[in-house]
């Protein structure tokens, strides 16, 4: 009995019909249909597309590897001047700052002077000094010279004295013979020791004027020493002053100061780099494969793009040709005489130089070390292909 109520409701569930569903697929409309191709027609024009850049880029590069020698290998180079001292010593005053524009003769530090001028006080008193030697010496001259003069005086003084004395003994001689005795024989001897006295004394006044001329001999040589010694000092005192003025370092080029090591109170030493100067001349370095050379020629205009500068372009020219690759000029240069050999392209510095007016234009942004990119269009007009490599006198002076 009690199942009975549940089997009456399931007849009654199972007599409801289902329900319909509600939502049902639509049926696809005509238009739909019309655009199913749609994708295959952008496919065919991006393909297009695709080709025609393709084809773009190919005859683009074509072109420019039959018209154009590019290299990225390229910078910037410029005169670097090295400013060191020349003597030893303490800075005590700096002038410079970084970064700063200088003309050639500024100074740019002071050393200390004292060493210096009392190197110059010390050999201007050992000037003066042989220079009182030289009228030592002089005054010495004057008086060998005096010397001499009575010497030859005594010479033939002591010469009369010798003739009168020969007499004398000649005449005693004659009066007292055996046959005359009308001198004693003690005046016959003093008239012959008396001559022998003056012909001693004739010798000896002639040794004497000979130590006399002699004399004036040693005190002309002393006297040319002394003047020796006083050329001699007087060139040390020259470079002494010259050395006194070394202590004043001057800028010797105009340019701008760079990569400054100079500060007060340094103690530096000859030669030691105090600081360097940059000039505003500068160009470019473009390292050119050799295989690109057959095309270049100096006169042809070059298309220079600055990494430091987006979007600007420089015109500059080519200047000149290195005289050996790079690699020749390398520390170590390879030595290809080996039997394990591989060619390698070799690479030639190319210099290309600006016009002033545009290097000035650019106040000094563009700087030695700047990468940058060179292009050079080949078969320009105007230029002279059969000129020679070697650059000019005048410009390789620049």
């Amino acid at each position: 009995m009690s199942n009975q109520p549940g089997q009456a409701e399931q007849k009654a569930l199972s007599a409801i019909p289902p329900a319909a569903p509600t939502t049902a697929p639509a049926a696809p409309s005509a238009p739909a249909a019309a655009a199913s191709p749609a994708p295959n027609n952008r496919v065919k024009i991006i393909a297009g597309l695709i080709v025609l850049v393709a084809l773009g880029a190919g005859a683009r590069m074509w072109y420019r590897s039959h018209y154009f020698v590019e290299t990225e290998n390229a910078y910037v180079s410029g005169h670097v001047h090295p400013v060191s001292a020349r003597i030893s010593g303490v800075v005590t005053k700096v002038f410079i700052d970084d970064n700063q524009m200088v003309k050639e003769g500024d100074v740019i530090a002071e050393l200390d002077p004292f060493d210096q001028r009392v190197k110059t006080e010390q050999i201007t008193a050992q000037i003066a000094s042989a220079e009182q030697q030289v009228m030592q010496a002089d005054a010495q001259i004057a008086q060998a010279q005096a010397q001499a003069s009575g010497a030859q005086a005594q010479i033939a003084q002591a010469d009369a004295q010798l003739l009168r004395a020969k007499q004398d003994a000649d005449r005693y001689g004659q009066l007292y013979t055996g046959q005359m005795k009308a001198v004693s024989k003690a005046e016959v001897d003093a008239a012959n020791a008396a001559r022998s006295s003056a012909v001693a004394d004739l010798a000896a006044r002639r040794d004497s004027a000979v130590a006399a001329k002699a004399q004036i001999g040693a005190s002309l040589a002393a006297r040319d020493v002394a003047k020796a010694q006083v050329a001699v000092l007087r060139v040390q005192l020259k470079d002494a002053e010259q050395q006194l003025q070394y202590n004043r370092i001057l800028a010797p080029v105009s340019g701008r100061i760079g990569k400054r090591n100079v500060e007060t109170g340094m103690r530096v030493q000859p030669g030691q780099q105090l600081t360097a100067i940059v000039q505003d001349n500068v160009w470019v370095t473009a390292n050119f494969k050799e295989t690109q050379l057959a095309d270049l020629h100096r006169g042809q205009s070059v298309h220079v793009s600055i990494d430091a500068m987006p979007g600007k372009k420089l015109i500059g020219t080519v200047d000149s040709f290195a005289p050996a690759s790079g690699a020749q000029f390398a520390l170590l240069p390879a030595d290809n005489a080996t039997g394990n050999f591989t060619k390698i392209v070799q690479r030639v510095p190319v210099k290309i130089v600006f016009k002033p007016e545009d290097i000035k234009a650019l106040n000094g942004r563009l700087v030695p070390g700047m990468s940058v990119i060179a292009e050079v269009e080949i078969n320009q007009p105007g230029i002279d292909k059969t000129a020679g490599q070697a650059a000019p006198a005048q410009t390789a002076a620049r």
